[in-house]
């Protein structure tokens, strides 16, 4: 998740120039090899620009990285697009290689779903067993 603390328009390669409303930003992206290392490329702000998550990155802060299991990145991206307040400021965004209308999505508020740390992952991902132990310990209390 990024913060864009003031409204700003960003030139986003291909895309061209776009509007980018102050508030909080939520990119669905994927790695399918070394995702610690796209993470950590994201994070950086020296680096050449190369996707369009970096256009971004120079104006806006990151506050949250979250992964998931490997599975149907456009799924969850839909997942996101549903929470109450998402709204598609660049069309195209992070989404060059599917048919979605964008893997960047809008809120004016941090998500409630994002600030309980609650944004389920799709039905794929597995439990740990320290996840399953920690419910049962609680359980028996």
């Amino acid at each position: 998740m990024l913060k864009l603390a003031r409204p700003a328009k960003i030139t986003v390669g291909r895309l061209g120039c776009k509007f980018f409303p102050a508030g909080y930003y939520v990119y669905v992206g994927s790695a399918r090899r070394g995702l610690a290392g796209r993470i950590a490329r994201h994070l950086r702000l020296r680096k050449k620009l190369h996707w369009h998550i970096d256009y971004l990155r120079r104006k806006a802060s990151v506050i949250d990285v979250r992964t998931y299991e490997p599975g149907d990145e456009c799924a969850l991206n839909r997942r996101v697009a549903s929470l109450p307040g998402a709204s598609v400021v660049a069309p195209g965004f992070g989404s060059s290689d599917c048919r979605c209308r964008a893997h960047l999505h809008h809120f004016e508020q941090i998500p409630a779903m994002f600030s309980e740390r609650g944004v389920p992952a799709p039905s794929r991902r597995k439990r740990s067993a320290k996840s399953v132990n920690r419910k049962k310990t609680n359980r028996r209390r």
